[in-house]
């Protein structure tokens, strides 16, 4: 599995006004990498993001998987929102289920991928369940199983965990790092949690609030399961602060400064 972002640029038109949000950004994920984009509101992650997800057109360049362009959503890719977005009229069981009968996979597979599903997120007992009944933990778990019951070879995920709350969310990033490395699924992130990307990334993309620009695609060696409390999860930590610091600046004299700063 291969996933090339090359040369997308993406420009929207408001009023007669022209803003670039993406330009000519380019990069390439390897298959079962842990891949996130970091950065301030605005600077266009998620925008690539539901691009890559065939949601939304690039104004310029392609997104190839497998070395077949994107130009729509497809079973290839998996999407997690935000809010879960589970159906909430649908038990856990047929949630996960609903993918896997839109594809017309077979019964009897169906079962069986349910089964291991439900097993990997630790939900054995409940699928009769509807989202209501749920904790935040479950939905959360509930929501990534979904989009892996497709069967997708990258899983695409807009701030999973944006709607938790602080006490939760390091509980639910543990939970998630258990869920994929044992998927091992390729994964693409996006997130404005500094925290969050070093704990479960094997790379960070820091994208810059000025056209999307990629500051440094750092790669976390860090071993598994991390210790935030370990210097060089700190340090990492801090070199990445000091990245975002520089790409909440928008103005456009600043790139030259930015460059010479992620070379530094």
């Amino acid at each position: 599995m291969e996933l090339i972002i090359e040369n997308v640029s993406k420009v929207f038109t408001n009023d007669n006004k022209v803003h670039t949000v993406l330009r000519d950004l380019s990069f390439s994920v390897q298959e079962g990498q842990f891949v996130t984009l970091l950065g301030p509101s605005g600077c266009g992650k998620t925008t690539l993001l539901t691009i890559m997800a065939g949601f939304q057109a690039a104004s310029g360049g392609r997104i190839l998987l497998n070395g077949s362009q994107v130009t729509k959503p497809g079973p290839d890719r998996g999407f997690v929102f935000q809010n879960y977005a589970l159906f909430p009229w649908m038990t856990v069981r047929d949630n996960i289920l609903y993918p896997m009968k839109q594809q017309k996979v077979p019964a009897k597979e169906q079962e069986q991928r349910l089964q291991r599903l439900l097993a990997i997120a630790q939900l054995e007992g409940k699928e009769k369940l509807y989202p209501h009944q749920l904790s935040g933990g479950m939905k959360q778990r509930t929501a990534f199983i979904r989009a892996l019951a497709g069967s997708p070879e990258v899983l695409l995920m807009d701030e999973p965990l944006g709607a938790v709350d602080f006490q939760m969310r390091q509980n639910l990033q543990e939970e998630l790092e258990s869920l994929w490395l044992t998927a091992k699924t390729t994964v693409i992130m996006v997130t404005h949690d500094v925290d969050e990307a070093i704990y479960l990334s094997d790379r960070v993309i820091v994208m810059s609030a000025l056209e999307g620009k990629v500051l440094e695609d750092l790669s976390v060696k860090l071993p598994r399961p991390r210790n935030r409390k370990d210097r060089e999860y700190i340090k990492t930590k801090e070199h990445l602060m000091d990245l975002l610091k520089i790409a909440i600046n928008k103005r456009p004299e600043s790139t030259e400064t930015q460059r010479k700063l992620c070379l530094a």
